[in-house]
């Protein structure tokens, strides 16, 4: 069981989702593939964040992962991505993103990426991500914060068995990774050559 990527974003209702930060942990694949994978963990979180309508919990089945993501909405208009393996239990990553989300409110101003915020289109520090993405890695250490239990066993979370499940009408994944402006030339012919090959490595 393993985390692979925790990541915030600023999620307005209708509108594009920007990254506000991000941690991940890519030391099982090869150093050449650190980067076109990192990319692709950012494509696919963005993707799912931005199809998840505001208040709803929902997890994302792709390949050998799972993106699980808490579009928290309200003022604030914050969602939280973690994306994990299949053995990882779904109601220990909710517990985590909503402990992500708490910490990331108490901690940044909304100021700090509010739409007209002259540092909105910058990353922001916050280093607790990279804190909580090593102490999760074992989900039993989650259960100091399952007293959301009864809240997440009243919510319905969505699960969806591929990301094409969460695309809007006639959108198709390959189209989206064409045209994304997250991937890199590599990372996208990285993903053409996984997506052949079926390839075990293959986020998207």
């Amino acid at each position: 069981m393993r985390i692979l990527s925790i990541s915030i974003f600023h999620a307005p209702s209708g509108s594009a989702a920007t990254l506000l930060s991000s941690a991940s942990d890519l030391t099982s694949f090869s150093f050449y593939q650190r980067r076109p994978v990192g990319q692709s963990l950012i494509f696919l979180a963005n993707t799912v964040v931005e199809r998840t309508p505001e208040g709803q919990r929902q997890s994302v089945q792709e390949n050998n992962y799972v993106a699980h993501v808490y579009n928290r909405g309200g003022t604030v208009q914050l969602a939280a991505v973690i994306i994990t393996d299949q053995e990882y239990p779904v109601r220990a990553a909710f517990s985590v993103l909503t402990k992500v989300l708490d910490e990331f409110e108490r901690s940044v101003p909304q100021s700090r990426y509010a739409p007209n915020s002259s540092s909105s289109a910058n990353p922001i520090d916050f280093p607790e991500l990279a804190t909580y993405l090593q102490k999760y890695q074992d989900p039993r250490q989650a259960d100091t914060i399952l007293n959301l239990q009864q809240e997440l066993d009243e919510t319905k979370i969505v699960l969806h068995k591929t990301i094409e499940a969460v695309l809007r009408r006639g959108e198709k994944l390959d189209d989206l990774v064409e045209r994304s402006a997250i991937l890199n030339e590599q990372t996208k012919t990285f993903y053409k050559l996984s997506k052949k090959q079926n390839s075990c490595c293959a986020i998207m």
